[in-house]
C-alpha cells in the first residue's frame, strides 16, 4: 500500500497535470483565434463599396480587421513595388497589376479580375451641357481629368477624348486630379464645369448629373482586378478575402454600387 504521503503527491502530480492540459488547450484557444489585420491597397473609386463589403466580410470572419489604403492604381502600384506593406491590391486597370506581376510581386495563382465599370461624363446639376461636343462651348471653363500620367480615370478620360476627336480642342481647359474622387469633388464644389468618373463615382453623388455615357469602344476595357502581394504575412487570408469578393453575396453588394462582374 502507497502511504499517505504519496497518495497526497500522486493526487498532487495530477491536479498539475490538468491544470498544465487546461492552459495549453487556452493557449492553442488563443493562437487559434488571433486577430489578422489585412492591409488592403484600394483603388479610390471602389471606396465605399470595398468598405461595406468588408463590413459583411467580418459578419463571419470576425478575427480579421482590415486596414485600407486609397489612392490612383498607378500610384498604389508603385508604392507596393518599392515596398509598401500590402497584403492585397485592388487595382482599377489592368496595367497596374501587369507591372506587378511582371516583376514577380504577386503570389501565385490570386490574381482574378473583379468587377467592371463604365466612364461618364458629369456636370453640376444645374448645368446647361448636352453633350460631349458642348464640352468646347464657351460657357465650360475647366473640366476635371484624372492625371493621365498616374490615374487610370484619367488614361481612360484621355483615350474617349482622343477618340471623339476632342483632346487638343480641350487640352486647355483641363485641371488634372489625383484620383477619381478628386474630379468628382472638383465637380460638385463647382470648382469645375464638367468632369470624366467612372459611373459608379456619379451615383454616390449628390450634386451632379450624368450627361453622356462614353461607348466602351472609345476605350480600354475597364476591368478592377484583385490579387494577393507575394511575401504578404496574411497570404492566406487575403487569399480567402478575394474569394469573398469574387462570391455571389459580394458582388451583389457591388452591384448595389454601379459595378458589374467582370467577364471571366
Amino acid at each position: 500500500m502507497r502511504s499517505a504521503n504519496e497518495r497526497i503527491l500522486s493526487r498532487g502530480r495530477f491536479y498539475m497535470l490538468c491544470a498544465f492540459c487546461i492552459l495549453m488547450g487556452m493557449f492553442a484557444g488563443c493562437r487559434g483565434s488571433q486577430r489578422t489585420t489585412l492591409v488592403v491597397s484600394v483603388a479610390a473609386s471602389l471606396q465605399d463599396a470595398i468598405a461595406e463589403a468588408e463590413a459583411d466580410y467580418k459578419l463571419s470572419h470576425t478575427n480579421i480587421d482590415f486596414s485600407n489604403n486609397l489612392g490612383s492604381s498607378n500610384t498604389l502600384s508603385r508604392q507596393i513595388a518599392q515596398g509598401a506593406p500590402v497584403d492585397v491590391f485592388l487595382s482599377a486597370a489592368a496595367k497596374p497589376m501587369d507591372e506587378l506581376e511582371q516583376k514577380s510581386l504577386l503570389a501565385a495563382g490570386t490574381r482574378r479580375n473583379l468587377l467592371r465599370n463604365s466612364l461618364v461624363l458629369i456636370a453640376p446639376r444645374d448645368s446647361r451641357l448636352q453633350d460631349f461636343q458642348g464640352l468646347a462651348g464657351t460657357s465650360v471653363r475647366l473640366i476635371a481629368l484624372g492625371d493621365p500620367a498616374s490615374v487610370p480615370a484619367g488614361q481612360y478620360g484621355r483615350q474617349s477624348l482622343l477618340s471623339l476627336h476632342l483632346w487638343d480642342t480641350l487640352n486647355a481647359k483641363l485641371v488634372l486630379g489625383r484620383d477619381v474622387r478628386q474630379v468628382l469633388t472638383y465637380v460638385e464644389t463647382g470648382n469645375a464645369d464638367a468632369g470624366l468618373v467612372y459611373a459608379t463615382d456619379a451615383l454616390s453623388a449628390g450634386n451632379v448629373r450624368v450627361v453622356a455615357t462614353v461607348p466602351e469602344s472609345a476605350h480600354d476595357p475597364i476591368v478592377y482586378p484583385a490579387a494577393v502581394i507575394k511575401g504578404s504575412h496574411g497570404e492566406q487570408a487575403g487569399r480567402q478575402f478575394i474569394d469573398y469578393l469574387a462570391s455571389p453575396a459580394a458582388q451583389t453588394l457591388f452591384k448595389k454600387h454601379g459595378f458589374r462582374r467582370a467577364i471571366p
